[in-house]
């Protein structure tokens, strides 16, 4: 029976025609006990999910990239308190007429004075640079992100305030620098490589495992993106482009670039709750999943959560609207993933469905947290 629960809340939001397709992979106590795929893959070809089916990450690549990175740092290649110019000398965004300094902690933290273009105003400067999302932005190489990106004013002073940012993708073009290799050849080398992480990657080695992703129409169906999609969202709309990662020219982004499976993120955040597992040390580790947000910064996108170095991270259950225990961890994507890991419960859980925004914020995310308590505990 175990299971039961959730493969009914995925069934029923797949029957209300609210997402396509899902794979469910959750560990309890170290072991995976439920791998399991529903829907279609691919709606108009009529190709049902699997579970090995391979999904276009956005956000869900922020953990993976940040712990590479810290690796580095570790290893004394880099250094989270010197200035990003340090590596990317070039890149100077001004904050009313001063270039303040922002370093790697900043990017990592968001609180580097950055956004995205879904969070700013469509007449913006950000729009008006043509800065680009990592999900977006076919062919736009790094040095031409980093131009467009350097030429618009910060937000704030870095550090005095929290917003959601390209910081990762930043973070992710200094460290390529500093290690002299590329950030998938990093990624791989310290992260993916070691946990045999095999299907997931800044490419998609199987195209046929490739599932279609699905938005929604104007009377909220699903209906199939293509590149130039725009997403629903409260300051701009959220531009996709799922063919971005097969044009060679894209850069490789940090904050949303990779594609991967399931089964490679739980392995991943099984990692983090098991201490790094001789995969990254313990102080690592720490650092990516507890809160580094200042007190005057308070909650980052959820009320009584936090943010550390590439993951929500709980803060105050009490002001929390979920079931998760202190030192409760997670993260999405905006293709329509979630994941989460509750460490007091042993337990870590990975929904990764090809519909967006409902499986990322829609009723679909708390109904199947809650399935997933219900059944495990």
């Amino acid at each position: 029976m175990a299971g039961m629960r959730i493969a009914e809340a995925v069934e029923a939001a797949i029957a209300a025609n609210r997402i396509v397709g899902a794979v469910v992979a959750i560990a309890h106590r170290g072991r995976t006990v439920m791998l399991e795929a529903f829907g279609a893959a691919d709606r108009e070809a009529g190709r049902a999910m699997t579970a090995d089916s391979v999904f276009l990450l956005a956000s869900a690549t922020k953990p993976i990239a940040t712990a590479a990175i810290l690796a580095l740092a570790e290893q004394g290649t880099l250094d989270l308190d010197a200035p990003v110019t340090t590596w990317l000398p070039a890149f100077r965004p001004a904050f009313e007429g001063t270039a303040p300094l922002i370093t790697l902690r900043h990017l990592l933290t968001h609180t580097s004075g950055l956004s995205y273009p879904f969070r700013a105003l469509p007449d913006g400067p950000y729009h008006r640079a043509g800065v680009v999302s990592g999900i977006s932005g076919i062919g736009v190489t790094a040095d031409e992100q980093l131009r467009r990106l350097g030429s618009v004013p910060l937000l704030f002073m870095p550090g005095s305030r929290w917003e959601y940012s390209l910081g990762v993708d930043v973070a992710g073009f200094a460290a390529a620098r500093a290690a002299g290799e590329s950030l998938p050849d990093l990624v791989a080398r310290h992260i993916t490589g070691p946990l045999g992480m095999d299907d997931t990657a800044f490419a998609v080695r199987d195209r046929a495992r490739l599932v279609a992703h699905y938005g929604i129409d104007a009377a909220g169906a699903p209906l199939r993106m293509s590149d130039g999609y725009e997403g629903p969202s409260a300051m701009s709309p959220a531009l996709f482009d799922p063919s971005r990662l097969f044009h060679p020219a894209s850069y490789a982004s940090a904050g949303g670039g990779m594609a991967g499976t399931a089964a490679d993120l739980l392995a991943f955040i099984e990692m983090l709750r098991q201490g790094g597992r001789g995969i990254l040390p313990s102080a690592v580790v720490a650092q990516m999943t507890r809160n580094a947000l200042p007190l005057h910064i308070g909650d980052a996108l959820e009320p009584g959560w936090g943010y550390g170095l590439g993951t929500e991270v709980l803060v105050d259950s009490s002001r929390s609207e979920g079931p998760e225990l202190p030192g409760a961890f997670k993260g999405s994507g905006a293709y329509g993933h979630r994941w989460l890991v509750d460490p007091s419960r042993e337990l870590s859980a990975v929904i990764l469905t090809n519909t967006a925004p409902e499986g990322l914020r829609g009723a679909f995310a708390p109904a199947t947290r809650t399935a997933i308590y219900d059944t495990c505990w």
